[in-house]
């Protein structure tokens, strides 16, 4: 699998995500920068985690003019995967491939910090992590506050696209557990094809026990398998 790393103005998680990938067999990735074409060899798309154009604006707002994007939304209408962490997420939200936006945390303080999640493991993302199995994932964002209307929360929840939920260690959900204020505990949805998945926590950061957690790793291994 060839893995296409979008990289804009600001990112700073591009090498972080080549880093935890380099790890698996078969899977090589490339730098896109975000005035270049999408080449024709490439399998999936990380937009990952950072400040793409200072966060001007707001996070992901300039992003979602750069001309990649078109490429980006070609390629998700093609069906093939694609994961946006932190600022990637906020792009895809931005950018309208992903419903809802992420706005300032809720306290408007920036977080960075180790969080529990619980993952619906009927999603291609999701499909190897065990039954039951709370996930450890660092954040590390100011506008990480999920918000959708009352009818886009329906249909998450109708069509299972919530992947991720903040939660406590023993899977709670509730207030305590919930670092910036997002709608229904929400940390990550994918669209309704099931192959965009947008996710504020950084996988890529805890792709190793040096890191302290290696959890982030079976995101990234449900995605080769089911792709």
């Amino acid at each position: 699998m060839n893995v296409g790393i979008i990289v804009f103005p600001g990112t700073w998680s591009d090498r972080d995500c080549e880093f935890a990938l380099s790890s698996f067999k078969n899977v090589k990735s490339f730098f896109i920068w975000h005035k270049d074409s999408i080449p024709k060899n490439i399998d999936a798309i990380v937009l990952p985690g950072g400040f793409s154009h200072g966060d001007h604006l707001r996070a992901g707002a300039i992003a979602q003019f750069s001309p990649v994007m078109k490429d980006v939304s070609k390629f998700n209408q093609e069906g093939r995967p694609i994961i946006g962490i932190c600022n990637g997420f906020q792009i895809l939200c931005e950018s309208g491939i992903l419903p809802g936006a992420l706005i300032r945390n809720k306290n408007l303080k920036f977080n960075c910090s180790f969080v529990n999640l619980k993952s619906s493991r009927s999603r291609k993302f999701t499909s190897l992590i065990p039954e039951n199995k709370i996930l450890k994932i660092p954040i590390s964002h100011g506008e990480g506050n999920y918000q959708a209307d009352n009818n886009t929360l329906n249909t998450l929840l109708e069509n299972n696209q919530i992947a991720f939920q903040y939660c406590t260690e023993s899977g709670l959900i509730n207030n305590h557990s919930n670092p910036n204020g997002s709608l229904n505990n929400i940390a990550g949805i994918v669209n309704k094809n099931g192959n965009v998945l947008g996710m504020m926590p950084h996988p890529e950061r805890s792709c190793s026990l040096d890191l302290g957690s290696e959890d982030g790793n079976l995101i990234f291994k449900s995605m080769i398998k089911s792709f």
